[in-house]
């Protein structure tokens, strides 16, 4: 069944959803953002596949002031595949605290969840999340390294 309008606009408030809640700090919303099992590849940074919700407030918290002071994404396109695998490709921009400002690209695997909300969530339980989330940057202009397929998903 082909997504239905409801579910794309679902799906590009979920992909906002992510910055306020990194530059927030809010980890304790994670389960808002993401599945119980999801593998979010910052491997292009050098991190590797972080997996799970502590795995990932971890690194960022390690990260500390190298965190980005404002994450905002943009250009979102959803797709469906033939099997039903819901897919999303973004740009991301990255305000550092002193440098440059970065851009990725986010590939995205995101799936429809039914779960318990945890105590003090703000989003229904029942919604899309993000199962797999690949972040690739674009260090060269016109150069294709953002357009490959999911290793997972």
């Amino acid at each position: 069944m082909p997504l239905s309008a409801d579910d794309r606009l679902a799906i590009h408030e979920l992909v906002a959803l992510h910055g306020h809640l990194m530059d927030d700090g809010a980890f304790d919303r994670l389960s808002e953002l993401f599945t119980d099992d999801f593998a979010y590849d910052v491997t292009a940074y050098g991190f590797g596949v972080l997996r799970g919700y502590a795995a990932f407030a971890e690194a960022a918290r390690t990260l500390g002031d190298g965190n980005p002071l404002g994450h905002h994404v943009t250009n979102v396109v959803v797709s469906e595949d033939a099997d039903g695998t819901v897919r999303v490709r973004s740009k991301g921009l990255g305000v550092p605290v002193d440098g440059p400002v970065g851009t990725v690209v986010y590939e995205d695997v995101v799936r429809r969840v039914e779960t318990q909300p945890p105590a003090g969530a703000r989003r229904p339980a029942t919604g899309w999340r993000i199962s797999y989330r690949r972040v690739v940057p674009r260090r060269r202009p016109l150069h294709p390294e953002g357009r490959s397929r999911h290793p997972e998903g």
